[in-house]
Order: C-alpha cells, then structure tokens, then sequence
C-alpha cells in the first residue's frame, strides 16, 4: 500500500468519527424525522419534476416551476440547519402567491371523474390534485415533524415552512376553483347561519378550581 493510499484511508477514516459540538444537539427520534422529511421534501421535488412535461397551461407552468423553486430553497434550508444545529446561511423565506383570492361558490355540472387509461389522458387537472395532495401532505408533516425537534434552530425552520405549504396549497386551490377543477358547494342560507352562530365568546375569565391536593 503506497503512501496516497495510506492517507486516502486515514481521511476515510478521520471523516467516519462520531461528530462532536452543535452537530450533536438532535435527539434520536428527531434524527428520524428529520431523514423522513427531507426524503419527502425530494419526493415533492422529483414529483413536479416529472408533472412539468405534462403541463399545458402557461399559468400552471409559472405555478409549479415558481413553487418548485421555492421548495428546493427551503430543502437547503432545512439541509443546513440539520447538519449544523446553527442559523441557516439562508433562513426561512415568505411565499407570495400571485393568486386572486376569490374563490367561486357553488356546483355546476361536471363529468364524473374515472382513472386514466393512458398518459395521454393526463390533464392540467390531474396534476393540480397530485400537486395539491403533496403540498397538504408536506404542511401536515412539517407540522408534526416540528413538535418532535430538540434542537431549537431546527424547530423554528421547521415551524416557519408550514405556512408558507399552506399558502401553496391555498394557491394551488384556487386555480382549481378558477379553472372549475375544484368546486366548493355551500350550505342553504338557514344552516349557514345556524352553523355561524352554534358558539359564543367567552366574555369572563372562568374561575379555576383550587388545588385539592393535601400536603
């Protein structure tokens, strides 16, 4: 064995220790978690990887590439802030959708939805539902994920890209409900407001009861 080979082994060898300092500050359950969301953060990546090519809509492209950037900038987020246990070179950004918050109310005859039996039946609504389905999955489990975290920098990555799935998912809606993809049905104006006014505030502080424990 020759003396390259030598170092190239001791290098290994040096990069195989255990870590030590703010690389340490996870826990083992966080560990796990971790790996699972960020495998999951690449599953959404390489999803709307392969939903581009079917797109057909100009404004759907603009959607999903613009949301796709986004989720690689936070992927190298969150990467950062788990290796190092540290403040993120770049923290947490805002997503801004360009979407119009009115949604459209109500039901219109529609044809009733089956399974595709080709590619070729792959439409700009079906991708809008896978994509909305990974969005809503992925606020879910940054959610959960972030309770389970010790590590303080972690946990507020974490924490602070829930909303901003939110407000992708509510993006990804309403071009569903622009489009007539995603319809929303509303109850009859009696139930409505049945519905609205079954609670009332709180107007007092309640009063707690005292300790019952004997010392």
């Amino acid at each position: 064995m020759n003396q390259q080979q030598n170092q190239n082994m001791n290098q290994q060898q040096a990069g195989a220790q255990p870590p030590t300092g703010a690389g340490m500050n996870h826990g083992g359950h966080e560990m796990f978690d971790l790996h699972e969301t960020l495998a999951g953060i690449i599953n959404v990546l390489d999803q709307f990887m392969m939903f581009r090519q079917y797109v057909q809509d100009k404004e759907l492209v603009s959607l999903l590439e613009r949301q796709y950037d986004f989720i690689l900038q936070q992927y190298n987020t969150v990467v950062e802030a788990f290796q190092t246990g540290q403040k993120p070179t770049v923290e947490t950004q805002t997503y801004m959708m360009t979407q119009s918050n009115e949604v459209v109310y109500g039901l219109t005859p529609s044809q009733p939805k089956k399974p595709n039996q080709s590619l070729a039946d792959i439409s700009d609504q079906g991708i809008t539902g896978h994509m909305l389905g990974l969005i809503k999955s992925m606020a879910s489990f940054h959610a959960m994920t972030a309770v389970e975290v010790t590590n303080p920098v972690v946990r507020r990555v974490l924490a602070d890209s829930v909303p901003n799935y939110v407000e992708m998912a509510y993006e990804i809606f309403l071009y569903q409900n622009k489009h007539g993809y995603y319809q929303v049905p509303q109850l009859t104006t009696n139930d409505t407001y049945s519905m609205l006014n079954a609670f009332a505030p709180a107007k007092n502080k309640p009063q707690m009861p005292m300790n019952q424990i004997k010392h």
